[in-house]
């Protein structure tokens, strides 16, 4: 049965997916490239991917009811370029099975938040949770048109290439 809570769950899913191509992608290039400003909004694919994983922090810290104290989004929180990755992976698999435990009235109701400016929020748990998705589709956007114009390998993220690709695993004999 198609719940909200298993669309946010299997969109969780598709997040990490496309981290992996992404990364598969990034893997083609030199890492001072990664490192270098590359007309992004936060200037360096890496920083981008630094503002990913922090934006997620701090978008799950307000589902849980929490507040991140002060982020700090000019400055790059994890510098090495591997722990980064697997930091972004480890939040995006955390928040996955996170979802995954929520009852799903969950995904039905509304939540406060103190907001970057210090206002108290009030949106709907979908709302919060399609602009975290979208917030990382956009940058990964980002990111891929840095990596074809330094000559790398179009990464594939789209949707339906995901689900092509669970099709496939699913249907594979165990």
């Amino acid at each position: 049965m198609y719940t909200w809570k298993s669309h946010y769950v299997v969109q969780a899913d598709f997040q990490h997916w496309a981290n992996e191509v992404l990364f598969a992608a990034l893997d083609h290039l030199k890492p001072e490239v990664l490192a270098s400003d590359q007309g992004l909004f936060f200037h360096s694919v890496h920083h981008t991917l630094d503002h990913m994983l922090l934006v997620s922090q701090v978008w799950q810290a307000r589902l849980k009811g929490e507040t991140l104290a002060n982020p700090d989004y000019k400055s790059i929180q994890h510098p090495d370029w591997r722990e980064l990755k697997n930091a972004l992976r480890l939040e995006t698999r955390h928040l996955q099975g996170w979802l995954d435990q929520q009852p799903e009235a969950f995904f039905d109701s509304r939540l406060d938040f103190i907001a970057g400016d210090g206002k108290m929020k009030n949106h709907w748990v979908r709302d919060m949770l399609n602009h975290l998705f979208t917030h990382s589709v956009h940058h990964r956007g980002q990111i891929s048109a840095a990596i074809t114009r330094l000559g790398g390998p179009c990464p594939e993220m789209d949707f339906i290439y995901y689900r092509h690709e669970m099709d496939r695993i699913l249907s594979m004999p165990q």
